[in-house]
Parts: structure tokens; C-alpha cells; sequence
């Protein structure tokens, strides 16, 4: 029996703590993630959910406080510096949402790829001219080589962005809000792009955003809440009974080693549910119904099996 391949991201009880004035503040409270090679996975989430915080861990520029966080075959726990300089030339790209952070603005298209070959001295000095060149090609900006940022669009300065943080040809490519500061028409450019070199180059690529329509673009859609996953979507293309070619989306909890899972806020505000619930276990699925509030004794039971509404 052949062994499962290892994922290219692997987060387990992931914890990271922050102590500012002596008080600590726990950004993520025991994260569980799993990206499989190739894969193209959303991670959405409220402002101060913790996404930036576990893109920072990935990314190679934060240490986790306790767990286990693990990159293209990378302990990010344990790596010294040195292997964490390598890891960060070779293993994996980074793109910001603030075009300022990717490109040096006074370097054109081409120029700012170079620079990017120069400093991690991984592509052979004879194939650096063609492989970026092969890459502003396959990203549809082949003719923009000779443009500065300032003469490009949002959308194309972003492209340019996602070449130079391919331009080592590392395994994972991680994205903080990469279409933040675009319309919906360079967005949806900025997306098929990504979509395109993660297929051509095998790459795996994990997408913090806030953007409704980023998730659209995804067959994987995960959610995080108070540090850790909660929820994932999992979007599909299937032939209905007409014989269309529909996309089915279908949205799961994620339940930890612990046995906990956080219920969607859409769902137990649409039923009431607050403060604590009743649990029974059925043949084939656990039930969540509506508990009794403090201090109501008696009075504030249903009866046995009357389901919240």
C-alpha cells in the first residue's frame, strides 16, 4: 500500500503568544491546518483572528510559541537561522497586499526579478534572462519587462509581484490579501494568474483574505476564529439531472484532536442558541438543541426531544 504524501503545510496545536506590558495575548489557541501539495486553499477570517499571525509563522518570519508548524518539509519550530535564511530564498514566496512591499519602484519589471535572483543566488546566472522572461509570459505581462511600477496598473504591478515571488521556483507560496487594494476586474485577473502557475509549476498556494470573491475562486475555503480553524468549504463541479455543469459548495466543521468545534454564527443565531446547549447522541449524528439558561431551574427545559427552531 503506497503512504500518503506529506502535505506541503502541516499545522498542528499551533500556539502563539504575545506579551506586551505583561499581558499576554494568545493569537492562536491550538491551530490545526493541512495543505496538500498543489493545492490552492483560502484562508478568510475577522480582523484579529489570527490569519496574519500564522501567515507570519509560514512565512518564516515569526516562531510559534508552542505546536507543530511545518512548510515543504521545514520544522519551523526548530530551524536556526541559517536554514531559515534558505528556507526563505528557496522554499517558499511571499506576496503583500501593499504592491510598495513587493517591487522596488524605481527597478522595472524585469529589473526587480533579476534583483530577486541576484540576492538568493538559486537560478544559475545563464538561465535567470529566460526564466523571467518565461514568467512574465505565462502571467500575460510579457510585454510590460521594460515598465516601472509606476507605469503599471494595480492589477498588473501584482502580477509582476507573483513573478518575483516565483522567480526561485519555491514549493508554497503564501498571499496577504494579494488582491486587497484592486477592483473586481483586475482582482479576477490577479486570481486566473495564480490559478495558471499553481498548475503549470505544481504549486502549493495559501490566500489570506478578506475578499468574498477570492474564496469564489477556490475548491477550498478555510475559516479561522479566535486563533484557531473553524470551518472549511469544500466547492465542487458537478452534472445536474439536466446534464449542467453546476459548482456545489458544502461547508463542514472542523473538529480538533480535543473533540472541539465552533459552530458557524449564522447558525446558532438563526436558532438562538447562546450560554450553553443540550448535546444527545443519535444513531448517526450528535444533536444540538437549545439548554437551559442560568437561574431558570425547571421552568427553563423543553421537553425531551424538541429541537431548536
Amino acid at each position: 500500500m503506497t503512504a500518503l504524501a506529506e502535505p506541503d503545510i502541516l499545522c498542528s496545536e499551533l500556539v502563539r503568544i504575545f506579551t506586551a506590558q505583561g499581558v499576554e495575548v494568545q493569537a492562536l489557541q491550538g491551530l490545526d491546518l493541512r495543505v496538500e501539495r498543489g493545492e490552492l486553499v483560502a484562508l478568510v477570517g475577522a480582523s484579529g483572528s489570527g490569519k496574519s499571525t500564522l501567515l507570519g509563522i509560514l512565512a518564516g518570519l515569526d516562531t510559534p510559541t508552542a505546536g507543530v508548524a511545518q512548510v515543504a518539509g521545514h520544522d519551523l519550530t526548530t530551524m536556526g537561522r541559517r536554514e531559515r535564511i534558505a528556507y526563505r530564498r528557496r522554499s517558499v514566496g511571499f506576496i503583500w497586499q501593499q504592491t510598495s512591499r513587493n517591487l522596488v519602484g524605481y527597478l522595472t519589471a524585469a529589473e526587480n526579478i533579476a534583483l530577486a535572483h541576484l540576492v538568493a543566488g538559486v537560478v544559475p546566472r545563464r538561465e535567470r534572462a529566460s526564466r523571467a522572461a518565461g514568467l512574465l509570459e505565462l502571467l500575460g505581462i510579457g510585454e510590460l519587462a521594460d515598465r516601472r511600477p509606476a507605469e503599471l496598473s494595480g492589477g498588473q504591478q501584482q502580477r509582476v509581484a507573483l513573478a518575483v515571488a516565483l522567480a526561485n521556483g519555491p514549493r508554497v507560496l503564501l498571499a496577504d490579501e494579494p488582491t486587497g487594494e484592486l477592483d473586481e476586474t483586475s482582482s479576477a485577473q490577479v486570481l486566473e494568474a495564480m490559478e495558471t502557475v499553481g498548475r503549470e509549476h505544481g504549486l502549493t498556494t495559501l490566500v489570506v483574505t478578506h475578499d468574498g470573491a477570492v474564496a469564489e475562486h477556490v475548491d477550498r475555503t478555510i475559516r479561522i476564529r479566535d486563533g484557531r480553524t473553524s470551518t472549511e468549504v469544500l466547492r465542487s463541479t458537478r452534472t445536474d439531472a439536466e446534464g449542467a455543469r453546476v459548482r456545489v459548495a458544502e461547508e463542514f466543521a472542523v473538529l480538533d484532536r480535543a473533540g472541539r468545534l465552533q459552530l458557524p454564527a449564522e447558525f446558532t443565531g438563526a436558532l438562538g442558541l447562546r450560554d450553553r446547549v443540550r448535546l444527545s447522541l443519535e444513531p448517526d449524528h450528535i444533536q444540538v438543541r437549545q439548554g437551559r439558561s442560568h437561574g431558570q431551574g425547571g421552568q427553563g427545559e423543553r421537553q425531551d426531544g424538541e429541537d431548536a427552531r
